[in-house]
C-alpha cells in the first residue's frame, strides 16, 4: 500500500468510525452496568414488591459508598500536599520543590477537593472516575472610546496589540501652523475594542456517560480512540473561532434518546426541559461536541501521531485537527482489573447483596406486622365489619354471635431471620472493608484490649480502603499532577509570582522545570496511624536537634530549614495548616544569608579584638 497524506474527508471518515465503535462499546457494554449502579445507589432494587406488604429497601450499595469516601478523601487531603514532585537528578532539587508547593497551590485554587471528591465517587460507583485537565485560553475583552485624537496618538492606539476598531470617524479642523498659515488638522473619534488573551489551568471532573474509549483499550496510553462528547453553546464556540453559521446548523443536529441521556437523567433524577431550538438566542443553543484524541498518519509518514480532532453534532462532522501531545485525562480506579479499561466498583461488589438484604429485611418488618396485627377470621353476617376495621385502642366490635371472632396466630419468626441479615451485613463489611471496629463503633470488640491490640484491629479491618486508596493513589493522582505540571511547562510563557507559607511571594519560572520529574503521592494508608507519624516525627526531630547542635548549622546533614519542616509537617497532622503563626517560613536560601551574615558579624568582631 502506498503511503500518501490524508485529505480532511479521509481524516473525517476515520475518525467518524472511530468515534461511533467507542460509543457503541461503551452504551452496550458498560452504559447498563452504570445505570443499574445509579438506581440502586438512590435506593431501588429489581426484586418485586407485593401489594400491602412491606417496600423498604436496604440502601447497601449508597451506605458503603457513603462510609468509604470520608475516609479516602481523609487520606489524600489531610495535609495541603497532596503530592510531591520528586528530582531525576541534583540540578531539580530546587525546581522540584518549587513546583510541588505551586502545583498544590494551583490544585487546591481549581477547587481541587469538589474535583477528587466527585472522581471517587464515580470510581465507587460507576467503575471509573474521569478528571480533565487543560490549559485554557480565554479573552478579556474591554471597550474605550476616544475623542478629537490627532494623527499620531491615533496610529499608536489602533496599532497596539489585541485592538479591533469598532467606529471610526474623521473631521477636518482648520488650525495655525507655527508660521499662521491656515492648515488642515484631521481629528479622530475612536471606539475600539482592547482583547487581551489569559491563560491558565483548568481541572473538572467528567460524567462517566461523556466519556468513551476502544473496546480493546487497557489504559490512556495505549488506547486506540479516548472522546469526550458533551453539548457547549454556539456562542462559546464563536468565541474559540468556530464559524458561527457553521456551529449553528449543527444545533439541530442532536438526539433526543440515547443511553447517555438514560444515565444523565438517572444522575440527576430529572430530564432538561428546556428547548433549545425554540430559543430566540440563537448562541445560546446547544451543539454537541466530541473531541477526540487518537493517533493518525496524516502527513503519511507510516509514523501516526497523536491529534486532537473536534467534531460537532451526532453526526460527527470535522470541525478542526491539530496535532496535541497529550492526553488530559486522569482515571480513577479503586479496584482495575487487569487488561482492561474498565475496572470494578464498590457497587459492582455489594449490588446482589442489596436484593438480598431488602428482601430478608421486608420479611422481618413483614412478619413484625403480622405478629402485631393478625388476620382475622370472623363468622359471616355476624360481625360488624366497621367495628372491627377500626383499630382504636379499647374499640367495641359488634358481634350477634359469641366466638364469631377468630384471630389467625402468626408465629414470630422475625428474630431466627435477624442472624441471616447479620451475616450479609457481614460480607458486606468484608469486600468493601468497612466495619464498626474500623470505624471506632464498636466498643465490645475494642473493650479490654491494649492500645497495640486496638490499633492492629483497626489497621487490619481498613485493609481494603488502604488497597483502594493505593490503586487510587498510583492511576489518577499520579496521572493527575503529571499533566498538571507538563500542561504548566508547556503553556507558561512567563515568569511569574506564586503565593507560599505565611502570606509571602516567591518568583518561579515554570519554564525551567523538568516536566518528567515523578510525582510522590503523599498518602496517609490505614486507619489510626495519626499517633504513629507523630511519634515518629517527634523522634526525627530529636535526631535533628542532636546532630544540629553537636555539628553546628553546616553539619551537612540537618539545617534550620529541614528542622523548621518537621515543625511544619507535626502541626499539621494535629490540623494546624497555619503553621507560619508559630514558626516562620524558611528556605535553604534564607539559612545561607543568615549565615553569611552571623560570619560577617564574627569577621567584625573579631577585627575590632585585634
Amino acid at each position: 500500500m502506498e503511503l500518501k497524506p490524508l485529505d480532511r474527508d479521509e481524516i473525517e471518515g476515520i475518525a467518524q468510525n472511530a468515534i461511533e465503535d467507542c460509543v457503541d462499546f461503551v452504551e452496550s457494554e458498560i452504559a447498563f452496568d452504570r445505570l443499574k449502579s445509579q438506581r440502586y445507589y438512590d435506593g431501588h432494587v429489581d426484586i418485586g414488591q407485593e401489594e400491602g406488604r412491606s417496600s423498604v429497601v436496604a440502601t447497601k450499595v449508597r451506605d458503603a459508598i457513603r462510609s468509604i469516601k470520608p475516609s479516602l478523601m481523609r487520606v489524600f487531603l489531610q495535609t495541603d500536599r497532596a503530592v510531591e514532585y520528586v528530582p531525576r537528578g541534583p540540578e531539580d532539587v530546587k525546581f522540584a520543590e518549587q513546583a510541588t508547593k505551586y502545583i498544590n497551590y494551583k490544585f487546591n485554587e481549581l477547587n481541587g477537593y469538589s474535583v477528587i471528591y466527585d472522581a471517587f465517587h464515580d470510581a465507587l460507583l460507576k467503575k471509573n472516575g474521569i478528571v480533565k485537565a487543560y490549559w485554557d485560553t480565554s479573552y478579556d475583552a474591554e471597550t474605550y472610546t476616544f475623542d478629537n485624537l490627532n494623527d499620531m496618538e491615533f496610529t499608536a492606539i489602533v496599532n497596539d496589540e489585541g485592538v479591533e476598531v469598532i467606529e471610526h470617524t474623521t473631521k477636518i479642523n482648520i488650525e495655525l501652523d507655527p508660521s499662521g498659515l491656515e492648515v488642515e488638522s484631521p481629528r479622530h473619534d475612536l471606539k475600539i475594542m482592547r482583547t487581551k488573551e489569559m491563560g491558565d489551568l483548568k481541572m473538572e471532573s467528567v460524567p462517566p456517560e461523556e466519556f468513551f474509549v476502544d473496546s480493546n483499550a487497557r489504559n490512556l496510553e495505549d488506547a486506540y480512540a479516548v472522546a469526550h462528547r458533551t453539548d457547549v453553546r454556539v456562542g462559546e464556540l464563536v468565541e474559540m473561532g468556530y464559524d458561527f453559521d457553521e456551529v449553528s446548523e449543527l444545533a439541530d443536529s442532536g438526539t433526543d434518546s440515547t443511553v447517555s441521556d438514560m444515565e444523565d437523567f438517572e444522575r440527576t433524577g430529572y430530564l432538561d426541559q428546556y428547548n433549545e431550538s425554540e430559543s430566540q438566542d440563537p448562541s445560546m443553543r446547544n451543539v454537541l461536541i466530541t473531541e477526540l484524541y487518537m493517533k493518525i498518519d496524516v502527513d503519511g509518514t507510516g509514523i501516526a501521531q497523536q491529534y486532537k480532532l473536534t467534531m460537532g453534532g451526532d453526526n460527527y462532522k470535522l470541525l478542526s485537527y491539530e496535532e496535541w501531545g497529550h492526553m488530559p485525562f486522569a482515571v480513577f480506579e479503586v479496584d482495575p482489573e487487569p487488561h482492561t479499561f474498565y475496572g470494578t466498583s464498590v457497587a459492582d461488589l455489594i449490588i446482589n447483596d442489596q436484593d438480598s438484604a431488602t428482601a430478608l429485611l421486608r420479611g422481618v418488618l413483614d412478619n413484625i406486622a403480622l405478629t402485631n396485627n393478625p388476620r382475622t377470621e370472623i363468622v359471616d353476617g355476624m360481625v360488624n365489619v366497621d367495628d372491627l376495621l377500626n383499630n382504636e385502642i379499647g374499640g367495641i366490635i359488634r358481634t350477634k354471635q359469641a366466638g364469631a371472632i377468630t384471630a389467625q396466630t402468626v408465629p414470630f419468626v422475625a428474630g431466627q431471620t435477624l442472624s441471616a441479615i447479620q451475616y450479609y451485613d457481614q460480607e458486606i463489611e468484608n469486600k468493601v472493608g468497612i466495619s464498626k471496629a474500623s470505624l471506632g463503633l464498636n466498643p465490645e470488640a475494642l473493650q479490654a484490649r491494649t492500645a497495640t491490640a486496638v490499633n492492629a484491629t483497626m489497621q487490619g479491618a481498613a485493609q481494603q480502603i488502604e488497597i483502594m486508596a493505593r490503586n487510587l493513589g498510583q492511576g489518577g493522582m499520579t496521572q493527575l499532577f503529571k499533566l498538571l505540571l507538563k500542561l504548566t511547562v508547556e503553556n507558561c510563557d512567563e515568569a511569574t509570582m506564586m503565593r507560599v507559607s505565611g502570606g509571602q511571594y516567591e518568583p518561579v519560572d515554570p519554564r525551567s522545570w523538568n516536566r518528567s520529574m515523578d510525582v510522590a503521592v503523599n498518602v496517609g494508608l490505614g486507619t489510626g496511624q495519626e499517633d504513629q507519624k507523630q511519634a515518629a516525627l517527634q523522634q526525627a526531630l530529636q535526631i535533628q536537634m542532636q546532630v544540629f547542635q553537636a555539628y553546628g548549622p553546616q553539619n551537612g546533614i540537618v539545617g534550620m530549614t529541614q528542622i523548621r519542616n518537621t515543625l511544619g509537617d507535626m502541626l499539621a497532622m494535629n490540623g494546624l495548616s497555619n503553621t507560619e503563626r508559630y514558626f516562620l517560613p524558611m528556605s535553604i536560601e534564607q539559612e545561607q544569608m543568615i549565615l553569611q551574615q552571623q560570619q560577617q558579624q564574627a569577621a567584625q568582631q573579631q577585627q575590632a579584638l585585634t
